[in-house]
């Protein structure tokens, strides 16, 4: 495996947004992998952007297919100023998470403003729409929540100059990949779930048919000389769609739905092309 090298471009900054599924716990270790991108730095399963934020490429082409998602990093990037006063004396409130729920606002700006304080008040920092694309995450945030942290999008906003933000099906922008340029994929999946259940409940967040375009797109791009790095659930059928992959295996601290039986470690699996 090739040594990591010290990214000296920029030191590495927290993400501004709630995840579930984020990969802060591991975003340390994937930039050690990763070392510094010779290429261009592509994550097409933005989310809260963990190891983006601290490997801080020089050159990145972020995409999510969450268009709400990728307005905000659009704003936090370019518009900063504008969504700090607007953010201004916002404070958590059951009463105005309900309005900010209810609204449909129609410009990029508010629709941001809109989507930070949800995050920062919705129940565990979901992001979730129902079948007709509106917010249906309950109220529950932590007693001493700050809804503004102009320090932390500060420092976002800084590292986002660096990005290309993308509204884009993951297909689109892992095609773009080629030597020199690193890929690394976080697909939706839920880990609770490893064993034959696995399809059945994640059918709906990302399905099977997913999966393995998913495989066969990093393999594309492994052979036009991508390095690349897919995050995914520990289950036998999907070890098996990465078999020309190092599988790694890595565990985390799970609490599912905060209740204490679900606390627990969870495995995943961190599957490394074999030119990294």
């Amino acid at each position: 495996m090739r040594p990591a090298q010290s990214n000296s471009l920029a030191d590495p900054v927290l993400p501004f947004l709630k995840w579930p599924g984020g990969k802060r716990w591991l975003a340390k270790t994937i930039a050690e992998i990763i070392g510094e991108p010779s290429g261009t730095y592509y994550e097409p399963f933005l989310g809260g952007g963990a190891v983006f934020f601290h490997l801080r490429p020089a050159k990145a082409v972020l995409s999510d297919r969450n268009g709400e998602l990728i307005g905000v990093y659009r704003q936090i990037k370019s518009n900063l100023e504008d969504v700090l006063d607007a953010m201004r004396g916002l404070r958590p409130s059951r009463s105005r998470f309900s309005l900010f729920r209810a609204a449909d606002p129609p410009g990029a700006l508010e629709r941001a403003v809109r989507f930070l304080y949800l995050n920062r008040t919705a129940f565990n920092g979901m992001y979730r729409v129902n079948q007709k694309g509106e917010f249906n995450v309950p109220y529950g945030c932590k007693p001493g929540t700050t809804v503004l942290n102009r320090p932390l999008l500060r420092a976002a906003a800084e590292a986002l100059q660096a990005a290309t933000l993308l509204h884009s099906k993951f297909e689109h922008q892992v095609a773009k990949a080629g030597k020199g340029d690193v890929v690394y994929c976080d697909p939706p999946y839920t880990v609770k779930h490893d064993n034959n259940g696995f399809v059945r409940y994640n059918e709906s967040i990302f399905s099977w048919d997913d999966q393995v375009r998913l495989a066969e797109d990093c393999r594309a791009a492994a052979r036009r000389g991508a390095r690349v790095i897919v995050s995914n659930a520990r289950h036998e059928p999907v070890r098996k769609l990465y078999s020309d992959f190092t599988a790694r295996i890595v565990h985390r601290n799970s609490m599912v739905s905060g209740s204490v039986e679900g606390r627990g470690s969870v495995a995943e699996y961190l599957f490394l092309s074999k030119n990294f």
